[in-house]
């Protein structure tokens, strides 16, 4: 059997981050040997003790890993993808003022015997200050790119392995098998509920075969598609079940990738039911500035029962999907507790 060091790409992709990173590390502490690899602290020359001065060299050198840091994950993000250049400058000027004003105080406490130089100061550390800055803003740009296209890859070879598995797995065989025998006991006794009975199924798989091809969708569409679905879950099992279904969507205008939600209802009527006792199923959708909330609820009973193939199968690939096309800007929760299973999702729509 082969062996690796690694055991996944992610893996790998750490142990790279950590190296870059050190890397980055010794380029800001031997920035002054590799501009002049003569150099010493110019104050050692005066008779004071070296280690006071290297204290103080290395003291400075951190803030300049804070300035990396600081600039990379927030200003850069924050300022300079949000086009906010004249921000990004003063925020910069500012930093560097500030940065000045930690190393004067950090002169005064550490070197004894000699006044603080303002301006000679400024010189010396503004060099070291624009190569910190310079290189956390390529760092960032560049691991920025690299995520982003990543994303793109993995999202494309993603719809491309899941989208027929996908929209067949939605909805499954036993339910439409279901609903065709309650359509036949409606015709024998000739109810009033067989024509929408019938419009419901029929608008559902219209959703289903055509505009789930779309890459997104009317969240109104979304919204239809679900309540056409509990609506005949809830004919099926009539009052052996109780459900409660709350919908309460203030912005219908909203597009979200299509058939993202099914599969939280469809695991709730396939596991809160059958064997469990008092089946319950709560059900609530809002949106309300631009944030979804979607909360599904069922009781669940607990059984040495063998699942079958499919079990667990619905909720992973809706995870990854959340991952892949919502990266950032979702919170998805699912517990157990007090025999029953619950699902919280809130969405930032795009």
């Amino acid at each position: 059997m082969k062996s690796s060091f690694f055991k996944t790409t992610k893996d790998k992709e750490k142990l790279i981050t950590i190296v870059i990173h050190v890397m980055i590390w010794l380029a800001i502490f031997l920035l002054p040997y590799i501009l002049n690899p003569d150099y010493e602290p110019e104050l050692n020359r005066v008779g004071h003790p070296k280690t006071d001065f290297r204290e103080l060299d290395t003291a400075t050198k951190i803030l300049w890993l804070g300035l990396f840091y600081f600039n990379a994950f927030v200003l850069v993000p924050r300022l300079v993808y949000r086009r906010k250049f004249i921000v990004y400058v003063l925020s910069l000027v500012g930093l560097f003022g500030g940065i000045m004003l930690v190393h004067g105080i950090l002169y005064n406490l550490i070197i004894d015997g000699r006044p603080f130089h303002l301006l000679r100061s400024l010189g010396f550390n503004l060099v070291p200050f624009a190569f910190t800055v310079i290189l956390s803003t390529a760092y960032q740009s560049i691991t920025d790119q690299i995520r982003t296209e990543r994303l793109l890859a993995e999202k494309k070879n993603e719809n491309l392995k899941t989208e027929l598995s996908f929209l067949r797995s939605q909805i499954s065989p036993h339910f439409l098998f279901n609903v065709m025998n309650n359509l036949v006991a409606l015709v024998r006794m000739k109810s009033d509920e067989l024509e929408p009975t019938v419009l419901k199924l029929s608008s559902l798989m219209q959703y289903m075969l055509y505009e789930t091809d779309e890459e997104r969708v009317l969240l109104k569409s979304e919204a239809e598609y679900l309540r056409n679905y509990i609506d005949l879950q809830e004919q099926r099992f009539g009052a052996e079940l109780n459900l409660k279904v709350d919908f309460d969507i203030k912005e219908d205008w909203h597009t979200i990738e299509p058939m993202l939600l099914i599969p939280f209802v469809e695991n709730a009527f396939k596991h809160g039911t059958g064997l469990t006792d008092d089946p319950e199923i709560e059900i609530q959708l809002t949106v309300t500035e631009n944030h979804l909330h979607f909360t599904v609820k069922n009781k669940f009973k607990e059984t040495n029962a063998i699942k079958d193939k499919t079990s667990g199968i619905g909720l992973t690939n809706v995870k990854r999907r959340l991952e892949l096309l919502y990266p950032g800007s979702h919170i998805l929760s699912i517990n157990k507790k007090n025999d029953w299973f619950a699902v919280y999702l809130d969405l930032t729509l795009k």
